[in-house]
């Protein structure tokens, strides 16, 4: 069969992507053959794009989609033809409009939830689920500080956030930026543009610092984030849109009081199906429930990915992207 197909032969900018036909063939053992509705558009897509996250060449991008089973491999039993289902992880390859992939790594999609909205919500949502349930637990009352938070993830985040009792400061680059993210649950945001992060959390936190900071920025935010936080803090590193963090010794984590600091990947706490299926279980609820409400605000052809790539690495974007075959 053939399917329509973003490659890359090479690393580089959004003009390396090419909008190719390829052959599918059928699904082997505790594989799925899928037809794909809608695609996520995320910034791992941009870093294996680029190279900073290497794979095998020629090869294809993209995380996450949802769609339709049309067949099931040798051994396949959570899914069967004709399941709606959605996804997030497994090989690179998502920027197709039919693929052969891992049985293991989809889940069945609640009727409530559209295939447009799976798209924009798994890896983000599982993101904010991994974050705020098992990288740090948090506890109703206490304040964060959240990057990016006009972001994807960020806006998840912000509304995650407010249903769990948590006050989230929110860095943004805009003032626009700014209102929606306190339209979604936000209980401060800083423009990182004109006001210093550090003096504005020592002042709505009353000196203290915060617990916990989740920063995917990267370079640019590192060193701001790890003065943000209170002695035996946690410093969360999940992303480097700025660029990679710079090297540091270990003895800035002790002169700013014993901090901790970690560099998860939303895959190592997704490492087998029964955490899969029940951090989706988790996202599906707070979605069904209306406590967290998606924001597909941008949609782009497959075939104009590179445009949306640009999009993605101007700033241009607002909560989620999706790549529609």
């Amino acid at each position: 069969m053939h399917a329509k197909a973003i490659r890359i032969a090479a690393n580089g900018g959004p003009e390396v992507m090419e909008y190719v036909d390829v052959d599918v063939g059928a699904p082997g053992p505790g594989e799925i053959l899928l037809r794909q509705h809608a695609i996520g558009l995320n910034f791992i897509d941009v870093y294996f794009r680029t190279g900073l996250y290497p794979q095998p060449l020629p090869g294809g991008l993209g995380k996450e989609g949802a769609g339709v089973v049309e067949a099931v491999g040798e051994g396949v039993t959570n899914v069967q033809p004709g399941d709606r289902v959605a996804y997030a992880g497994g090989p690179n390859g998502a920027y197709a409009d039919l693929r052969v992939m891992p049985a293991a790594v989809v889940v069945k999609l609640p009727d409530a939830i559209s295939f447009e909205t799976a798209a924009a919500m798994m890896l983000q949502g599982l993101t904010v689920q991994y974050l705020f349930r098992s990288t740090y637990p948090l506890q109703a009352g206490q304040t964060i500080l959240f990057h990016a938070a006009a972001g994807g993830v960020g806006l998840i985040a912000c509304q995650w956030a407010r249903a769990l009792g948590v006050q989230l400061i929110g860095t943004v680059g805009s003032k626009e930026k700014g209102e929606l993210a306190l339209a979604h649950g936000a209980a401060h945001v800083i423009n990182y543009n004109d006001e210093d992060i550090v003096a504005r959390v020592k002042d709505i936190t009353g000196g203290a610092g915060v617990p916990v900071v989740y920063d995917s920025v990267g370079k640019d935010t590192f060193a701001a984030s790890l003065d943000c936080l209170q002695r035996r803090g946690l410093m969360v590193s999940f992303g480097n849109a700025s660029g990679a963090v710079e090297p540091f010794t270990p003895g800035e984590l002790s002169k700013r009081g014993s901090l901790y600091i970690t560099r998860p990947t939303l895959f190592d706490y997704m490492t087998n199906q029964q955490e899969v299926e029940a951090m989706s279980a988790e996202l599906f609820e707070m979605v069904t429930s209306g406590k967290v409400t998606i924001n597909v605000n941008q949609t782009f052809p497959l075939a104009q990915a590179a445009e949306a790539h640009r999009a993605l690495e101007a700033r241009r974007t607002t909560g989620s992207t999706v790549l529609l075959p």
